[in-house]
């Protein structure tokens, strides 16, 4: 198909990018190492660490986990929030020849032990304030290698205790208390008096496995190559050079990462990205303390700004931040859910800067297309095709629709995923025939190739950018004794954009909806956990049985 929207690009951004002028994501990780080693990598919390300390440390620990026994293409997994240990450890893993496994922090047991076996991780590397929930399910996975991390570790105290909104974590689990287990600071030692044996990695090996639901509601892991990673790097990179070559020039960008590392917006547009330019990233552990966050920012002046819909407006909300520096913001880059249109207009009344929202997918590494950054006031679409990707959007047999018909948007380019982890099946049932991958996602696209969503033919529920899967939910809920039967769908929420609601068919009279709640709670994490229960004497089925949620979502949409 004719790239209709090429013409309508920003001066400046090419056609295509190049992703093979890099043999690896770690030769570009390599490169800036050396490139510009003297600035500030990554900060946290006032601490800092450098592009030649990033080398360092992920060396030393690339060594240690080599001398484990791992074989090229081992997975490991990382189970932390926004900490000076995340990216030593996502840089020490690709450079020994791994992959990793981004892991929520936040996982339930039961959560964490199907990502673990599902993806067969030999090695997990976690902040002791979750290190709980590793010791309870280690015996049932292939992991034989662990790495507990603590505030202290590269922070330079002891014995801090941080507010990571880690509301069902009890109590700390240090290294000593797991058999076997290391502590990062003792793995790094260890490391540095090893030597990192570099292995050939060429852009067909796996990078990540970043998990995500699926057709079945089961979390599969998409894999992404050095190629799908590297190719979006690049593409997000030439895409915002026309807003970074507009004055004030800013000699280095300083990155708000505020989204966490372990979702793939995040690694991608504020990490890698920023290793790219010789940024700094300055990591917030806890955004959902505001008030921290907004005396956090008032120490920076910062020039790109990734987040999504529910952060901004929590900051436009919170006091102080109206009073902000924002001279030297470039860049403020809406994506994982929709961006609203009040919160966009207010944005650019308080900072100056316009939203200029973005869509992908963790199986698109995840850009697929973006308004201009140099937009001067919100478009209300998601943008167009960034460089060297082809969008199409189809009917239900795979055909072409018409500019200006609504159908489901299919993507192809080289930041697609190879596929799901051994799961050729749910591979084929989202790849067209002629390689295009099915989002899922309804839109429709103007005679500019600017296009805008406007119904998601998945079941899936988008919490504060969180993809969250109905299957899943509905069978934790239909596992307690006092449930029949259930069903799960999304309703509109002023804050988090959706919110899941359950209908529930009562087996015992005297459960609550409190009940199921608290139930849900303990083997769920939070933001999959139902918000509103409205119990129900049946559901609306099909003549063969299958509950109906499309048509529960549209007694909703009527009522409303």
């Amino acid at each position: 198909m004719e790239r209709i929207w090429l013409k309508h690009y920003p001066a400046g951004v090419p056609a295509d990018i190049d992703v093979t002028q890099y043999s690896s994501l770690v030769e570009l990780l390599e490169e800036s190492f050396k490139k510009f080693a003297d600035r500030k990598a990554f900060i946290c919390m006032d601490k800092a660490i450098t592009y030649r300390e990033l080398d360092e440390m992920s060396a030393a620990l690339g060594a240690y986990l080599q001398s484990k026994g791992l074989q090229k293409g081992a997975r490991v997994a990382l189970m932390m929030p926004n900490v000076l240990q995340y990216p030593v450890a996502t840089a020490a893993v690709l450079r020994a020849g791994f992959a990793v496994v981004n892991v929520n922090p936040l996982y339930t047991p039961r959560e964490l032990e199907h990502q673990l076996k599902d993806s067969g991780a030999e090695a997990i590397i976690v902040l002791e304030n979750f290190a709980t929930t590793v010791q309870k399910v280690l015996p049932n996975t292939a992991v034989k290698h662990v790495i507990v991390g603590s505030m202290g570790d590269l922070l330079g105290f002891k014995g801090v205790i941080v507010n990571l909104v880690v509301r069902r974590v009890k109590k700390m689990v240090p290294a000593w208390s797991i058999p076997g287990a290391v502590s990062f600071n003792e793995a790094l030692s260890a490391g540095r008096a090893a030597r990192l044996n570099k292995p050939t990695l060429t852009l067909d090996d796996v990078a990540f496995l970043q998990y995500t639901g699926g057709t079945t509601g089961v979390s599969k892991g998409a894999t992404l190559l050095h190629r799908n990673i590297l190719a979006n790097v690049l593409q997000n990179d030439a895409w915002l050079q026309p807003a970074l070559a507009k004055p004030p020039i800013v000699e280095q960008m300083v990155i708000v990462c505020a989204l966490p590392l372990y979702h793939v917006f995040a690694l991608t547009a504020c990490y890698l990205l920023g290793m790219r330019a010789g940024g700094t990233n300055l990591l917030i552990p806890n955004p959902r303390d505001m008030a921290g966050f907004v005396k956090e920012l008032s120490k920076y002046q910062v020039s790109f700004f990734p987040a999504v819909n529910t952060l901004y407006n929590g900051l436009l909300n919170t006091p102080g931040f109206d009073k902000l520096d924002f001279s030297k913001l470039k860049i403020a880059n809406g994506g994982g859910m929709a961006t609203q249109r009040p919160v966009a207009e207010k944005w650019l009344k308080v900072t100056g800067i316009s939203l200029s929202e973005g869509y992908g997918l963790s199986e698109t590494s995840p850009t697929l297309t973006c308004n201009p950054a140099t937009i001067e006031e919100f478009s209300g679409t998601i943008g167009l095709p960034v460089p060297s990707t082809w969008l199409s959007i189809r009917d239900d047999d795979g055909n072409e629709l018409p500019i200006g018909q609504a159908g489901e948007i299919c993507a192809k380019g080289p930041q697609v995923m190879s596929g799901y982890w051994n799961r050729p099946d749910e591979t084929a049932r989202v790849m067209t025939a002629d390689g295009y991958f099915r989002t899922g996602d309804i839109g429709v696209m103007d005679e500019k190739g600017y296009t805008k969503i406007v119904d998601r033919k998945k079941d899936m529920i988008l919490v504060s950018g969180f993809n969250v899967y109905p299957n899943e939910i509905e069978e934790v809920i239909a596992s307690h004794p006092g449930v029949l039967e259930c069903a799960v769908i999304g309703v509109p929420d002023a804050k988090s954009g959706e919110a899941v609601k359950a209908f529930v068919v009562k087996k015992d009279p005297n459960v609550t909806a409190e009940d199921i709640i608290k139930f849900s709670a303990t083997q769920l994490t939070a933001y999959k956990v139902p918000k509103q229960i409205e119990f129900r004497t049946d559901l609306p089925k099909t003549n063969v049985g299958k509950i109906l949620r499309r048509e529960l979502r549209d007694e909703k949409k009527a009522a409303a």
